[in-house]
């Protein structure tokens, strides 16, 4: 009998599955068992069925508990097997996601938040990035004030400078300047009132977050920070040299705030230095009999800074001129360039200096990275944009132009029927296409004609 009923169970069993797996018994044989009044149907198929551990009871148990169960149904029955859950689909899980199921963000108490240390609140802010900060300003006055602040100013310069931004001008409109945020990939287009308005000033060189201009006729330099409008026009020259002149910038310490200096140099070896802490052009000497006049300088090259040092390319004979803004001493490296190069520009990433051009053979072309070995005084090639990105300009009479040198660069790729923008990062060897610069409730895509890189600094002051 006992038997019987035994094997009618596991039939039932493994026709509606077995159960789970079951919790260690206690002292009682009966544990499994609680004994209730459930609302059951009426059905005899849809009744539940409890199998309790055979090897830990007696028959006597056993009989006792199917016959109890059998005729009380008083037995609460333990569950079929189930199979485990399936993978929800994506509204599922989104639907606690809604906005109507969110919930209710923390509101910052007051009582708290008033007490917040100002010294930290500045640290923090300091630390925002660049576009955000100029949100906050429009908030009170308090924050839209702490550009004048001395604590604000030392926080900033003891945050590390990030990535460059580029200020540059357009064949459309040479007046109005705009600035790149490689950051957020995003322009922005800053109105520039200081400058003269029917003159065309061109960015020539920075540093400290300060921008240098210099006029189309090469007889007046400004200095501002695109940020913060913070400008000043320089002195005249006492040199009346209106041929071309390259330029560059250095700081006199960590910061603007210690003073920054400024050099312009011809092909003639005229050469003056601006001190803006005496606000005054000085000529501390002449070019020195070993090195070859004239100087053949690469206007298409922006001048490099590595610590107090210039250097400037030159096409004859090929290779750098540098000039010490401390000692006042001028070198001249012969380096002989790559063969096939064109449209050459210096570019300088963590105290290393950097050549970047085309490298033009048969029908193709491709821009490639170069870096100057200190002992042998050669280029040696590090880097070369994608294949797949150098197709483009199969066949195609390109023109190269760098637009910023400072560890990121960005370059201007156009023909006639091209015109690209693309960053390169020297650290990382990483490739990037620049988005199209459109003037606000503009539509046409404007043609950057020329420009610079500098460090966005809140504080610096010209």
């Amino acid at each position: 009998m006992l038997r019987q009923l035994i094997a009618q169970v596991q039939d039932l069993l493994h026709l509606y599955g077995s159960p789970p797996p079951l919790q260690p018994p206690p002292s009682s044989p009966f544990h499994l068992l609680q004994f209730h009044q459930p609302p059951l149907p009426s059905d005899e198929n849809h009744r539940r069925w409890c199998f309790p551990n055979i090897d830990d009871t007696s028959s006597e148990d056993y009989h006792s508990l199917v016959m109890a169960a059998g005729k009380s149904g008083n037995c609460k029955m333990l569950e079929p097997f189930k199979p485990p859950p399936s993978k929800k689909s994506r509204k599922e899980r989104n639907r606690g996601k809604l906005p109507g199921n969110t919930p209710t963000p923390e509101v910052m108490e007051q009582e708290i938040w008033k007490e917040f240390p100002e010294d930290l609140f500045e640290a923090v802010i300091a630390r925002l990035p660049i576009a955000t900060f100029f949100r906050f300003r429009s908030v009170c006055r308090k924050w839209n004030s702490l550009l004048e602040s001395q604590s604000f100013s030392q926080h900033c310069e003891e945050i590390p400078p990030s990535n460059p931004w580029f200020y540059t001008i357009t064949h459309e409109n040479m007046n109005v300047g705009a600035m790149y945020d490689p950051s957020t990939r995003k322009w922005h287009h800053p109105t520039i009132s200081f400058l003269p308005a029917k003159m065309i000033a061109l960015p020539v060189a920075s540093v400290g977050g300060l921008v240098c201009f210099l006029d189309i006729g090469h007889r007046n330099f400004y200095v501002c920070n695109p940020l913060t409008q913070s400008f000043k026009e320089l002195p005249a020259r006492s040199v009346k040299v209106w041929s071309r002149v390259a330029v560059g910038m250095t700081l006199n310490g960590n910061s603007t705030s210690g003073g920054y200096k400024i050099l312009w140099v011809g092909c003639d070896g005229e050469y003056e230095v601006y001190d803006s802490v005496k606000n005054s052009w000085s000529r501390p000497g002449s070019m020195p009999s070993n090195i070859k006049l004239p100087l053949s300088l690469n206007f298409r090259s922006q001048a490099i800074s590595i610590d107090n040092t210039l250097y400037f390319m030159q096409s004859d004979p090929e290779g750098i001129v540098s000039y010490n803004m401390v000692t006042g001493v001028w070198k001249q490296f012969i380096i002989p360039a790559p063969i096939h190069l064109s449209d050459q520009t210096l570019a300088e990433c963590d105290g290393r200096i950097m050549l970047v051009g085309l490298l033009t053979k048969n029908a193709a072309t491709c821009v490639c990275i170069w870096e100057l070995q200190k002992m042998t005084l050669l280029w040696k090639e590090v880097d070369r944009m994608p294949n797949i990105w150098c197709l483009e300009f199969y066949g195609k009479h390109v023109r190269m132009s760098c637009l910023g040198n400072k560890g990121l660069l960005m370059l201007s790729l156009r023909s006639r029927q091209m015109n690209r923008l693309v960053t390169y990062n020297v650290m990382s060897r990483e490739w990037l296409k620049v988005p199209g610069c459109i003037l606000p409730r503009g539509r046409k895509r404007q043609w950057i004609a020329c420009g610079t890189a500098f460090h966005p600094c809140l504080t610096a002051t010209a």
